[in-house]
């Protein structure tokens, strides 16, 4: 809660896309197959996991009392993608 809000914000969105790219990486393994996808189907639970993450630092933000209009703007819209993300890649499994 001490960390300066655009560095949590930072962290957030950096997670956000991590767990995002993981989760589609066993989509486009059932497009065009290069791996069993019982081999490659844990990293879309990696990716949900990094995606709660992200959406929990972004969370955290949005709690602080001291916060500028700016950062909780970012951290209003960065909630309301990563659950947009998060809701799409748990029904698209």
């Amino acid at each position: 809660m001490n960390q300066d809000s655009g560095n949590l914000l930072h962290r957030s969105f950096s997670f956000g896309i991590t767990g995002i790219l993981l989760c589609f990486i066993p989509l486009v393994n059932r497009t065009w197959p290069f791996v069993e996808q019982q081999k490659i189907s844990f990293i879309n639970g990696f990716g949900i996991a990094i995606q709660l993450l992200a959406l929990s630092i972004a969370v955290l933000v949005l709690r602080k009392r001291k916060l500028d209009l700016e950062h909780k703007e970012k951290a209003k819209r960065m909630i309301i993608a990563l659950g947009v993300a998060l809701v799409f890649f748990i029904l698209n499994n």
